[in-house]
């Protein structure tokens, strides 16, 4: 498995007409996963550790792994059919009985959302990699024009 993705990680969140553009990728490549306005959200706050006054859905989720001795491994943006990504979390639990390792099929935004909280690994499969579109110019120009408009 570990050779059939490729390690990637956030490298911005922009509002977009349908939500927010999630920006993923590495040094190679970056591309764009669209989530709703509210799940951008959650991800920024979760990437600059902001504190909430109430557990969001992804804590209570984090808290209830953590009280059954789960731990987020990582996170696979696997495919894309008709538009749509799907993505995989990976779990673990470890007891007295041994290591029990659980694929959960999820939205990548939920994945992104709760991989991102727990500081844990994203991956995309290497073959949806390999196909999807190229974005790190639009992400440099974007930034670019952000820096030149804070002068």
């Amino acid at each position: 498995m570990k050779n059939d993705v490729v390690p990637v990680e956030i490298r911005g969140i922009l509002p977009a007409n349908s939500g927010c553009a999630i920006f993923i990728g590495n040094s190679e490549k970056v591309f764009v996963i669209q989530v709703e306005h509210n799940m951008g959200a959650v991800i920024g706050m979760f990437l600059r550790d902001t504190p909430k006054e109430r557990p969001l859905t992804h804590d209570l989720i984090a808290s209830i792994f953590q009280g059954f001795g789960i731990a987020v491994e990582r996170m696979v943006i696997t495919e894309l059919k008709n538009s749509t990504y799907y993505a995989r979390l990976i779990l673990k639990q470890q007891n007295e009985l041994g290591r029990k390792l659980v694929e959960v099929d999820a939205r990548p935004s939920d994945c992104l959302a709760i991989a991102t909280s727990q500081k844990r690994p994203i991956y995309v499969a290497s073959s949806l990699f390999a196909q999807v579109e190229d974005m790190s110019e639009v992400l440099n120009r974007i930034n670019q024009d952000s820096n030149d408009s804070e002068e």
